[in-house]
């Protein structure tokens, strides 16, 4: 597991008598970028919200950097819950950018990045500023750091977002359909940020249907359907000789649509 960043075993998990995720099992490494695809509806942001425990699993486990989120194991070998404050440490070890921007739109862009950084992180304003400016000049955005949310584009306020979740320095990146709100002359932006990051060796988990982002910048693509991954690997088989019939059928209609 030494070069496991993302260990998922046997996941399940359901809203009342509909069962969203029905055993899932996945491995990212360190450093790589794994896009997820599958129609709406399939689990994919179920299986994103499990990672980071914004919903807590029925059953499985999940190891982040080697270390289980949601439980701790005791001498004599049980595993009882973990406490909140070590959920809470090891969630803030995992970045998350959402479909929604969810910026405080009464605070300017730089504040929006400086202020967990101070509360969770305990950094002094100054380090936390300057933290900040570094993640902003990195999206592109360090022009607009005395701005309101309100005055940025879509595009532009999703790039916040990533500089905000960036500077809290995390080990893993999830991406939850980060563009799918956006017009589509704001995507590229976006995208390219993301694109810069695989680059830079972050390990990311992408949930997406920006498929020219999947064949280019992913090391693996998993195909989700039903609740269970049915496919997983390189995105030139993925995309030219997919397996399954499901994952086939699915492509074709995205391709074709796009």
């Amino acid at each position: 597991m030494d070069n496991c960043m993302i260990k998922v075993v046997n996941l399940h998990k359901s809203f009342g008598n509909l069962k969203v995720l029905k055993g899932i099992n996945l491995e990212v490494e360190k450093g790589s970028v794994v896009c997820v695809i599958g129609a709406s509806g399939s689990g994919k942001s179920t299986l994103l919200r499990c990672l980071n425990y914004l919903e807590e699993p029925d059953k499985g486990q999940i190891f982040i950097d080697g270390e289980m989120i949601g439980y701790r194991q005791t001498k004599d070998e049980r595993f009882i819950k973990a406490r909140p404050k070590d959920i809470c440490r090891l969630r803030s070890e995992i970045g998350m950018v959402f479909q929604l921007f969810n910026l405080w739109p009464h605070k300017t862009v730089l504040e929006n990045v400086t202020e967990s950084l101070i509360i969770v992180r305990k950094k002094s304003k100054k380090e936390a500023i300057s933290i900040a400016e570094k993640n902003l000049e990195l999206v592109g955005l360090i022009e607009k750091k005395q701005q309101y949310p309100s005055k940025l584009s879509g595009g532009q306020q999703q790039r916040v977002a990533i500089a905000r979740a960036l500077a809290m320095n995390p080990k893993i990146m999830l991406f939850d359909e980060a563009t799918s709100a956006l017009d589509p002359e704001l995507v590229g932006e976006v995208l390219a940020v993301m694109e810069k990051l695989a680059h830079e060796g972050m390990t990311m988990v992408v949930v997406t249907h920006e498929m020219d982002f999947a064949k280019h910048a992913a090391d693996r693509v998993v195909f989700v359907d039903e609740g269970q991954i049915i496919e997983d690997g390189p995105p030139e088989r993925i995309f030219s000789k997919p397996k399954n019939p499901r994952t086939k059928l699915f492509l074709s209609r995205i391709l074709h649509s796009s």
